[in-house]
C-alpha cells in the first residue's frame, strides 16, 4: 500500500492540555501535508512542569496490540517514523521492534528519532534508557535530534566549543544516522543558542535567539518540522535547517509576548507558556525565513 502523501507513524507522549509530544507534533505534520498516525505512550493531563501530573501510561503489550491491529487490517505502511519521549529501557526496546516490522513492508523507512533523555546537565529518564538509545536505538536511525546534553550524553564526549560539537556530530555518524542536527547547543552567547545540522560531509549552523522563559514541547515541535521540512525539501539541510528554525522561533517569539501581555514580569507560569501553534497554523504552513543557516567550512 502507498499513495502520493508522505505517511507518519509517531509514537510519542501526550497531554490532555497543552503541548508537548504528540500534541506539539501531530498538528504541524498534517497542516504541512502528512498523513499522520500516533500512538500516545502515555496520557497525562498536561506536562511535568505542572504541579500535578495525573493520567496512565501504555503498556507494551498494549502497543502491541495496537500495531497487531495496523498490521492485520493492512494499514501498516509508511514513509515515516518518528518517536520522541519514551519513559523506560522496555518500552524503547519495544519501539526498535516496532520499527524493524515496519521496514519490512517499507525498507525504504524514514526514522527519524529524538532522542529525549534531558537538557541543562539533568536526565528526565530513568538512566538505564541511555545504552538502549545509545547502542540500539541511534543506529537504526536516518535522522537524530538530539540537543547538546543529549549528544554529549550518547557520546560520552563534552562539547566547549564547535570543534568539540563537529567531533560528536562525527561520533554520533559513525553509530549509523546520515542525518545529525544539534537541534540546540550553548555556544552562542548571551542572546543566542547555536543550531547545528550535518549531512553526507556538510555542515551547517544556525542561530537561535534566546528568549527568558523556558518552553516544554520545543524538541517535539522541531523534530517533526525538521521531518517535514527534510521530505518537501528533498533533502535540502539549509532550507531544511532556516524552514524549521524559523517556525519554532515565530512560535516562540509570539508564545512569550502573549503571556508578557498578560504577566510583564516574574516567572511566566507554565499555562501562560503553552505553545501557540494553532494560532500560527499560517507561519507553520509558509514559514518566512528570518534566520540564515551558515555552511561551515571542512577542516
Amino acid at each position: 500500500m502507498s499513495s502520493d502523501t508522505p505517511r507518519v507513524l509517531s509514537i510519542q507522549s501526550h497531554v490532555v492540555h497543552g503541548y508537548v509530544g504528540n500534541k506539539s507534533a501531530v498538528f504541524p505534520l498534517q497542516v504541512l501535508g502528512f498523513e499522520v498516525d500516533f500512538i500516545n505512550t502515555v496520557q497525562f493531563s498536561t506536562h511535568t512542569a505542572y504541579k500535578h501530573i495525573k493520567g496512565q501510561s501504555l503498556k507494551n503489550e498494549e502497543l502491541d496490540e495496537l500495531i497487531d491491529g495496523l498490521t492485520m487490517n493492512e494499514v501498516d505502511y509508511y514513509t515515516h517514523f518518528l518517536t520522541g519521549y519514551s519513559r523506560s529501557p522496555d518500552s524503547l526496546k519495544k519501539i526498535v521492534e516496532i520499527l524493524k516490522k515496519l521496514r519490512e513492508k517499507n525498507p525504504k523507512l524514514n526514522y527519524v528519532c529524538d532522542p529525549v533523555m534531558g537538557d541543562n546537565g539533568k536526565m528526565y529518564v530513568p538512566e538505564d534508557i541511555l545504552p538502549v538509545y545509545r547502542d540500539i536505538v541511534v543506529p537504526l536511525a536516518d535522522v537524530i535530534t538530539p540537543n547538546q546534553f543529549e549528544a554529549e550524553l550518547i557520546t560520552g564526549m563534552k562539547m566547549n566549543s564547535l570543534q568539540d560539537a563537529l567531533k560528536i556530530i562525527e561520533a554520533l555518524h559513525e553509530k549509523g544516522p546520515k542525518t545529525v542536527v544539534l537541534s540546540s547547543t550553548e555556544l552562542g552567547d548571551e542572546n543566542c543558542m547555536i543550531g547545528i545540522a550535518s549531512t553526507a560531509g556538510v555542515q551547517f549552523q544556525i542561530n537561535i535567539p534566546k528568549v527568558d522563559a523556558t518552553f516544554t514541547g520545543t524538541g517535539d515541535l522541531f523534530a517533526s518540522l525538521f521531518l517535514a521540512w527534510w521530505h518537501k525539501t528533498n533533502n535540502n539541510l539549509k532550507l531544511t535547517l532556516e524552514n524549521t528554525i524559523s517556525t519554532l522561533q515565530i512560535i516562540v517569539k509570539d508564545t512569550y509576548q502573549k503571556a508578557r501581555d498578560v504577566q510583564p514580569t516574574g516567572k511566566i507560569p507554565p499555562q501562560l507558556r503553552e505553545l501557540r501553534i494553532i494560532q500560527n497554523k499560517n507561519f507553520i504552513e509558509n514559514p518566512k525565513i528570518t534566520i540564515n543557516a551558515i555552511e561551515l567550512s571542512p577542516k
